[in-house]
């Protein structure tokens, strides 16, 4: 008998809590999408696109100068420095 009450309220549990949970997320839904049909969201967002559209060239020139001169840093530190010894240990060449 009390294993019965046990499913009997588990299935009762879960069955509300879908229920509730739904609801809750149909809530959530409603306002994500209000406020992403707000004409005042979908400026800022189209003044977003802009502006990122407009400063990408600038910063792929920026990126590409400090990619290029990080590179030619390295490519100078390899060439100056002489060639790192390897350290044997007490069973000889490392693995």
């Amino acid at each position: 008998m009390k294993k019965l009450m046990l499913l009997v309220a588990a299935g009762l549990g879960y069955v509300l809590g879908t229920r509730a949970g739904r609801e809750r997320y149909d809530q959530i839904m409603d306002a994500v999408t209000k406020v992403k049909n707000d004409p005042r969201v979908q400026q800022k967002t189209q003044h977003a696109v802009d502006t990122a559209r407009q400063q990408a060239p600038l910063v792929a020139d920026k990126v590409t100068s400090a990619a290029g001169a990080a590179a030619a840093k390295v490519s100078r530190s390899d060439s100056s420095e002489p060639e790192p010894q390897h350290m044997a240990g007490p069973q000889g060449d490392l693995p």
